[in-house]
């Protein structure tokens, strides 16, 4: 490993025992592309840990049938690590992953990188200015900042479902999914009618003897236009880059335009739910199968998934659409509100991930040992979707009102991993050892956030989803605009948003220096 290029004065000196200068935790996307930038930027004094024993983030730990990613491939990638070997238009799991693992090589990221390390807790010390980790295979360290690169799908949702412990068949969430258990033959229920659910339940229908798939609330589908990339088109993204640009680009601004209808004119999304209507009634031709999987909310309040084989699915002779809700579990199988039992072997959950908490109590704690989840009992909130006041040094990558419902993740993802690469900078340039952002700051931002919510389509569309907080019914997961808008607000660090905090050295008397804030308008 080259010798560490150091953020500030003082980190890793070994006052606080073993230290780095930037802990990042998480290997998906986010993880990988701020420790690649940090190397690219020529810094070294960062460490990278995984609580596995490889990279890939969700794309490693959702592996079930059919999984794949419901945003075209060429704008799925880094901008400054272009893949020309995606081989369809909507790339499957394995690509992605095997594209990530490429990544590592490419940039050589693997002394940085350390598996088998799940974050136990992290607690701010505020006479260290440093951040206290501990991992749950007894590690302990010091970082001066913390980088949660965790996401928002990483912790499976299990149902609140009555007798579910004493089911005595196989049972697992979509994304634990167990390749070893045989589904040939088998009974088999399904909770929940997801992202997942749509792409697994296709793959499985025809392998078990009955499928029973229990929805609560139907999604909206729309054809999705996926197809093979030909080795002409390979050729000339690998021989030609400028190419794979072009289309990257053409993709981009098409997903950009969606937002139009989502957030800043939803009655344009009636004419999008007359394409979604035309999809069932292509593909369902039973009335009341048809009528089963007819939502009666607006399109683009919860998730619009895409699928040309799910309804198809339905329609087969051993799948059975259960709309009854489920009144409890049993040890051989589901009981429904009507009375009915149904007998199954196995219990696949598709039932999504704990978005409103994405940290387990206890894993982050910040001044005066406050924990994140007492922070936000309310619903989550954060800076740009990046800092929170009270966890000085804290930086979240795909943080609240991050998440989006028409483009790639991957862009917001590079615009926040700028946002602290600037931070960074600052406090640098500052020597500061710590920053915080201000309160009022971090507060007016998320008013306006709210207020451009409150009209788009995920509040007016007339259903409840996961991007609400089930607390409260706050958006807390998506960004209402244009990702080019969160480009320019995060295109620039400010420290004047920020209070810095700086120890005495022999040439200041000072304990603390102050920095006014100024109020943002970037949202």
């Amino acid at each position: 490993m080259n010798a560490p290029t150091r953020f500030f004065d003082g980190a890793g000196d070994g006052r606080f025992g073993e230290t780095v200068g930037v802990a990042i935790i998480g290997t998906g996307f986010a993880g990988l592309g701020m420790a690649i930038r940090l190397l690219q930027r020529g810094h070294t004094d960062f460490a990278v840990f995984e609580k596995a024993g490889s990279v890939g983030g969700t794309w490693r730990d959702n592996h079930y049938p059919g999984c794949a990613c419901d945003v075209q491939s060429h704008v799925y990638s880094f901008s400054f690590a272009p893949n020309p070997r995606w081989t369809r238009m909507f790339a499957p799991q394995p690509e992605i992953r095997a594209y990530l693992n490429r990544c590592v090589d490419k940039f050589r990221l693997s002394p940085w990188l350390n598996f088998d390390h799940e974050l136990a807790s992290a607690q701010w010390d505020e006479a260290a200015h440093c951040w206290r980790l501990a991992f749950a295979n007894g590690r302990r360290l010091s970082a001066r900042v913390l980088i949660s690169a965790m996401g928002g799908l990483s912790r499976a949702a299990l149902p609140a479902i009555p007798g579910v412990e004493t089911f005595k068949g196989k049972a697992f969430h979509s994304q634990h999914w167990d390749h070893g258990y045989a589904l040939e033959g088998k009974r088999v229920a399904v909770i929940g009618t997801g992202a997942s659910a749509i792409q697994f339940v296709p793959k499985i229908a025809p392998q078990v003897a009955k499928l029973a798939l229990f929805q609560r609330t139907p999604p909206w589908i729309m054809p999705k236009p996926d197809r093979a990339l030909s080795k002409f088109e390979q050729w000339m993204f690998r021989s030609l880059p400028f190419t794979q640009k072009v289309a990257r680009a053409g993709l981009y601004w098409m997903l950009e335009s969606r937002v139009l209808g989502f957030a800043i004119h939803p009655s344009l999304m009636k004419n999008v739910q007359k394409l979604a209507l035309r999809h069932i009634h292509h593909q369902v031709k039973d009335p009341a199968l048809r009528e089963a999987v007819t939502p009666d909310y607006t399109i683009g309040c919860k998730r619009v998934l895409i699928s040309n084989d799910y309804y198809p699915a339905l329609t087969r002779a051993n799948v059975s659409v259960v709309t009854h809700a489920i009144e409890r579990i049993d040890a051989t199988g589901v009981v429904t509100a009507d009375g009915r039992h149904h007998e199954v072997d196995c219990l696949i959950y598709g039932t999504g991930f704990q978005v409103a908490d994405p940290f387990a109590r206890g894993t982050i704690l910040g001044r005066g040992g406050v924990d994140i989840v007492d922070t936000w009992r309310n619903g989550a909130h954060a800076y740009l979707g990046t800092s929170l006041p009270g966890y000085p040094n804290f930086f979240m990558i795909v943080g609240p009102n991050t998440g989006l419902g028409h483009n790639s993740m991957v862009f917001m993802i590079e615009s926040q991993i700028e946002y602290i690469l600037g931070a960074l900078d600052a406090m640098k340039k500052d020597r500061a050892d710590s920053i915080e952002v201000r309160a009022q700051v971090e507060a007016r931002y998320n008013e306006r956030i709210q207020l451009k919510l409150d009209r788009a389509i995920w509040s007016v569309g007339g259903c409840k989803s996961w991007y609400l907080d089930p607390r409260n019914g706050k958006n807390t997961t998506l960004w209402p605009g244009f990702t080019w808008r969160f480009r320019q607000a995060t295109a620039h660090f400010s420290i004047a948003e920020y209070q810095v905090f700086r120890v005495p050295r022999h040439e200041e008397s000072e304990s603390t220096l102050a920095v006014t804030a100024q109020t943002t308008e970037a949202a």
